[in-house]
């Protein structure tokens, strides 16, 4: 699914596309599931929801300063972690959104337009499916 494009600073990233296997974000093809911050994009080792560990999330944790939001592409459909990750996503008091992969790709294109401090866990879609 190709993405409507909403002003952006030079340096910052665009998700342009996903599709099955991967994403197109600011030119640059990625395969797999991927961390997007506002200046840069990493691999990321989540391969679906029920797997989501506490520990996955420890990178956002990290960012100064502080996100004002998390987004959690969470696949093709909308899926709740375990506990363990709301707990800690609680603890840490990082604000967070739960959302299938694509409104998440949406979403953090239009909060990082409107200047928010963002950055989205991306779960890749199935490759036998999707859009």
């Amino acid at each position: 699914m190709h993405l409507v494009g909403h002003s952006r600073h030079a340096d910052q990233q665009e998700i342009q596309r996903y599709h099955p296997g991967g994403f197109t974000i600011s030119g640059r093809r990625y395969r797999g599931s991927v961390a997007v911050f506002a200046d840069r994009v990493q691999p990321w080792e989540v391969v679906d929801a029920a797997a989501l560990e506490s520990r996955h999330l420890a990178l956002f944790r990290a960012c100064e300063p502080p996100l004002d939001l998390l987004l959690l592409g969470l696949g093709e459909r909308f899926a709740l972690p375990h506990r363990e990750v709301l707990r800690a996503l609680s603890t840490w008091r990082l604000p967070y959104e739960l959302m299938s992969t694509a409104a998440a790709c949406r979403t953090f294109n239009l909060l990082l337009s409107e200047g928010r401090r963002v950055a989205a866990a991306l779960i890749v879609l199935p490759e036998s499916g999707g859009r």
